[in-house]
């Protein structure tokens, strides 16, 4: 069928056949369809939607376009964690050799930074010599080794959706449930996953604000990724405010190795890293129950084998072998450091998230167009979460800046984002649902 005849059969709200969706797709691949075409098709399917079949045809084509990996003689389960992106969202770093740890492999292929949002790859290349970009057989090599290992996306991976995503991102068809769904899984089942537990963030921090869309986007994945054969679940998580003590690249790497180090452990991140850890050892038999789980996790990292997981993970693919030992030496450094404090005491009860994660891209640790090359020094530590109290003495965040005119923008633009009162708010659960 020619590409048009079926872009009006979706125009039109009719379902497509499966054959209909891999042929477009294919022709996306072939450069049989235009760009001009795949724009019209993903407008039809933004205004028209896609039924739970049409999403699973549409991922696995999507899948099929590139390489697939597979993991012949891996005999432990196949686990990964996916995050829908916010910020100071550092749970990777930890996950990986926490579950690694666990006696299951991770091979998580990981994204950079969008928008606001931070990306893994962009904070694990704060770490000298670290290759996100390895290849295939040096990528199993790691995870068979060592049980986790982290990379990005190569180009071979589902290519057809990098095709997609792009000219979505350009044509206002990026807020669609049906096609966020296929861009994430199609990923994720060339990666050869058996099993995945998806990050879905909700609040002023994530790309979905509203609890109802992060939902339904969180049930769609889960419906579309277990009907392609990958047993999945969906936990939605609060991200209202920084996840974390900090947010940048290289001060959020300090951050991951201490938790696994077990010092300055921040509350929420612990609960969310654990939560999601368990749901996979849970999902994969790897546990019969949570208390099974919880004992598994703490002894990881009470041994001290998770953090040895990440120092070899970080040796295997170019880094320095004593990295978790002198990892302050080995980062990255801002040229200054100095406090923001409120203009007034008392609690922080509110904040604006994506304002923190713009005002970081402002410091150059963000991009504000693609391709365009980070400063991965600066950032916030010892950020103030919901619920603390700030005065002349606790700050609302230390800046790692480069020049005064950054700190002045980041000072204005913390101060904006940042509601303190008189009263201690209610602290509530970052575990909003699981699915």
């Amino acid at each position: 069928m020619l590409p048009q005849e079926i872009i009006r059969r979706k125009r039109d709200g009719l379902e497509l056949s499966g054959e209909q969706i891999k042929e477009f797709i294919g022709g996306i691949s072939n450069h049989s369809v235009d760009d001009i075409q795949v724009a019209a098709m993903t407008m039809a399917i933004f205004l028209e939607g896609l039924n739970k079949r049409e999403t699973i045809d549409l991922t696995l084509a999507m899948r099929d376009s590139g390489d697939k990996l597979e993991w012949n003689g891996f005999d432990k389960p196949i686990v990964d964690k996916h995050s829908s992106g916010g910020v100071g969202d550092k749970v990777s770093l930890m996950l990986a050799p926490i579950l690694a740890a666990c006696d299951v492999y991770v091979p998580m292929i990981a994204g950079r930074g969008l928008g606001h949002t931070g990306g893994t790859i962009d904070k694990l290349e704060a770490i000298p010599g670290y290759n996100t970009q390895a290849d295939k057989d040096l990528f199993r090599k790691t995870v068979k080794n060592n049980g986790c290992a982290i990379i990005g996306q190569t180009a071979s991976l589902a290519p057809a959706d990098k095709k997609i995503y792009a000219i979505r991102d350009v044509c206002a068809t990026v807020e669609s449930i049906p096609l966020i769904t296929a861009s994430i899984l199609s990923k994720k089942l060339a990666a050869g996953l058996e099993y995945l537990v998806m990050d879905l963030k909700c609040g002023n921090g994530a790309f979905m604000s509203s609890f109802e869309d992060a939902k339904a986007l969180a049930q769609s994945i889960v419906d579309v990724a277990n009907g392609a054969g990958t047993k999945t679940r969906a936990v939605l998580t609060d991200m209202n405010q920084v996840l974390g003590k900090s947010a940048g690249n290289a001060v959020e790497i300090k951050e991951a190795v201490e938790y696994l180090q077990g010092k300055n452990v921040d509350a929420r991140l612990d609960i969310i890293t654990r939560t999601l850890c368990k749901e996979l050892l849970l999902k994969c038999g790897r546990c019969g129950c949570e208390t099974e789980a919880d004992l598994l996790i703490n002894k990881a990292v009470s041994s001290g084998l998770a953090l040895e997981k990440f120092a070899k993970m970080v040796k295997a693919l170019g880094g320095p072998a004593d990295f978790c030992e002198k990892y302050e030496e080995y980062l990255p450094t801002a040229a200054y450091q100095k406090p923001i404090f409120a203009e007034k005491s008392g609690y922080v009860s509110a904040m604006n998230t994506r304002a923190v994660g713009l005002s970081i891209v402002e410091m150059k640790g963000g991009r504000s167009m693609p391709g365009e090359s980070l400063d991965l020094a600066t950032g916030y530590t010892e950020f103030a979460q919901i619920g603390d109290y700030v005065d002349g003495s606790k700050p609302l965040a230390i800046v790692h800046y480069q020049s005064e005119e950054q700190y002045a923008k980041a000072r204005k633009n913390i101060l904006a984002a940042i509601t303190i009162s008189e009263t201690k708010p209610e602290i509530k659960n970052p575990i909003l649902m699981k699915i």
